[in-house]
């Protein structure tokens, strides 16, 4: 037993370091939840428990060039259950709050005569990092506050899915983050605020912990409805008793997947500050607060194939397949292993008996290896092209590369990616398409695609086509030639250049491709969010032979749009922040009009904030509640037609239509 117990310190130990201070995951949380449960379990039946165990600390140690702040008060983790019968046991009688439990960043704020002068990570719960500088810049977080007094809160920050995902794509695949949260502690931690701006943190308030002079009720929900009176957003919430307890669990579990931002459970807490204050604590947790983890719905299945699936830049996924299983009401037969490093923390063979279920309820995930044959082989060539294959670091642990860059898996995903929409913007041409039209011949690299016309008579009498289908493929294409740059710049494909880095880049060298291909490193870090991986990566591409060539060849087809806003730097919009809600008539989607809004040196933000110069939405009387913090802050909501009036842009101008 004691083995064992120093087994599972040892293994913890190295997975927290990974999640709480390199923003990484080795292990997946369920397995890290299990390893937990078991190790409190032995700790219980051989009443030893050693100095390193992390059942006996919070959060992580801090490790930083960030100043280090002292926290007057320890901020402790939470019990957990994943049964609501011990949520209404917890209650009794009492009134209580439940919330959402999110999964970012837990900070404490400070504020001093109405103006935010600190702002301290969770650290190890004693001791945090002073990230006062980045909070400064979360999209929603108020500098100022009408209240004077002093005032302390806590809470969460955050990014979202739509966000995560935004961000991801212009990192690339070695620098990508595997969640929002690991993505959220790395910006909030970084050193330079021009990044935190950036990723558009947000911050949700939880609890109210001081405010100096000011009258308040004996309810954390009144304080609450206080806080967003100031201006704070708070983490959604409702009151519950113990005989509402399933229905409101209920309640949230239904709005998990359409949650943008995520969330790994729920949090309970008694309403009454009085009561929860005489409650006191325990050595780690809180007496008048529980969470509540989902109990995700598990099944057994046996692992039949691991998949490893060749990316445009030559990583290989590893895909575990397995018997098909019925989880939270679909078939799931696939799972991502993400890296090699997970795959061997698993301990992964064909034919292992595996547990799995979705993770926050939406995600595949294997949970458990009951049989932990680790016989699961990493394939030294790559099954596509029979490439020698090469292990390497990743930020998320190591993962497996194709050393060939002539692999037909990556030419595939090169292709499609080139041809996708917010690339090159060609229908009818889908990665199964490419791969039919690669295997024939018709095509080998992305300029070839505009000679699909003379196999004309090939392609109409290939299987699923036909003249028409041919004629909407060239149209699609020739409609392709006049393409904006930005567009352009990022259907290349190039390594954390995505579409947003593409319009930064075409912005500073005035839409020059010349100068961006002749553009030093030190000038292409003068971009704003632009460091130095990303700068090497684009001067790297550019001094490629092969990569100019193709570039030279596929330019005799197309035609650069002049975009207009450049002859607008004056443009109404200018210096203002939009949110943009509802559906839209004019512009074909919130998208188009958020692009043509930057586009003229505006801004577009998800939240309605103080900072908020106009709310956009066509249903101007809606009781929504981004129109009723319009109302509450005195900004303008206007319609689509109001705005396109008022600053005299039509999606016929600029061609989004």
């Amino acid at each position: 037993m004691v083995n064992r117990i120093k087994e599972l310190i040892s293994l913890l130990n190295k997975a927290s370091k990974a999640y709480y201070q390199m923003d990484s995951e080795i292990m997946p949380n369920q397995e890290y939840d299990r390893l937990y449960d078991e190790l409190v379990e032995l700790e219980k039946q051989s009443g030893m428990i050693l100095a390193n165990s992390p059942t006996q600390r919070v959060g992580y140690t801090v490790l930083s060039n960030l100043k280090k702040i002292k926290h007057d008060s320890p901020i402790l983790s939470l019990d957990k259950t994943k049964e609501i019968d011990k949520l209404k046991s917890f209650l009794a009688q009492k009134a209580g709050i439940l919330s959402w439990k999110l999964d970012g960043l837990t900070i404490v704020l400070t504020y001093e005569k109405g103006e935010l002068v600190q702002a301290i990570t969770r650290g190890n719960g004693e001791i945090g990092e002073d990230v006062t500088h980045n909070a400064k810049v979360f999209a929603n977080l108020p500098l100022q506050i009408s209240f004077k007094g002093d005032l302390i809160l806590r809470g969460e920050g955050v990014i979202s899915y739509s966000e995560f995902k935004r961000i991801n794509e212009a990192l690339g695949e070695e620098e990508a983050y595997k969640n929002p949260r690991n993505l959220c502690s790395g910006t909030v931690r970084q050193l330079n605020s021009e990044i935190a701006a950036k990723r558009r943190v947000h911050f949700f308030a939880f609890t109210l912990v001081k405010a100096e002079g000011a009258v308040l009720a004996d309810s954390k929900a009144e304080n609450l409805d206080w806080l967003v009176s100031l201006g704070f957003e708070v983490v959604e919430h409702k009151l519950v008793k113990a005989e509402t307890m399933d229905r409101e669990v209920e309640w949230f579990r239904s709005h998990v997947k359409e949650n943008d931002i995520a969330s790994d459970g729920l949090v309970l807490t008694f309403d009454s500050i009085a009561y929860s204050e005489s409650l006191g604590r325990t050595a780690k947790f809180p007496k008048d607060s529980i969470a509540f983890k989902w109990a995700d719905e598990m099944a057994e299945t046996t692992l039949r194939e691991i998949e490893w699936n060749t990316s445009r830049t030559g990583l290989m996924n590893p895909i575990a397949i397995f018997d098909p299983v019925e989880l939270e009401g679909s078939t799931v037969s696939r799972a991502s292993v993400h890296n090699v490093s997970i795959l061997h923390e698993l301990k992964l063979g064909i034919g292992d008996k595996i547990k799995v279920y979705k993770a926050n309820m939406i995600i595949p995930q294997i949970a458990e290896n009951l049989t932990g044959s680790a016989t699961a082989m990493i394939p030294e060539h790559c099954f596509v092209c029979g490439g020698e294959t090469q292990i390497r670091k990743q930020r998320d642990g190591e993962a497996l590369y194709c050393t060939n860059p002539e692999c037909s898996a990556q030419r595939i995903q090169r292709l499609t990616h080139f041809v996708s929409r917010d690339a090159m913007n060609m229908e009818g041409l889908s990665e199964e398409t490419i791969k039919k039209f690669l295997e024939k011949g018709f095509i080998e690299q992305y300029p070839d695609i505009f000679c699909l016309g003379k196999y004309k008579e090939e392609i109409e009498n290939m299987d699923g086509f036909g003249e028409k289908s041919y004629q909407n493929l060239i149209h699609s294409v020739e409609k392709a030639r006049n393409v904006e740059l930005p567009n352009f710049i990022y259907a290349l494909g190039i390594n954390q250049v995505g579409l947003r880095n593409a319009k930064l880049l075409c912005e500073k060298f005035e839409y020059d491709l010349e100068r961006i291909k002749e553009a030093t490193e030190d000038e292409l870090q003068e971009i704003d969010g632009f460091g130095a991986i990303i700068a090497h990566s684009i001067s790297q591409y550019f001094q490629v032979k092969e990569h100019i060539a193709l570039l030279n060849q596929v330019l005799e087809f197309l035609f650069f749009k002049i975009p207009v806003f450049r002859e607008e730097r004056d443009s109404l919009v200018k210096g203002l922040t939009f949110v943009v809600t509802g559906d839209l008539s004019a512009f074909p989607n919130r998208k188009a009009l958020a692009a043509s809004i930057e586009a003229r040196g505006g801004k577009v933000t998800g939240s309605v904030t103080k900072k908020t110069d106009y709310l956009i939405n066509n249903d101007v009387y809606s009781s929504s509640s981004k129109n009723g913090k319009a109302k509450e802050l005195d900004i303008p909501i206007i319609s689509e037609a109001d705005f396109i009036e008022k600053f005299k842009i039509t999606p016929t101008e600029i061609g989004e239509k």
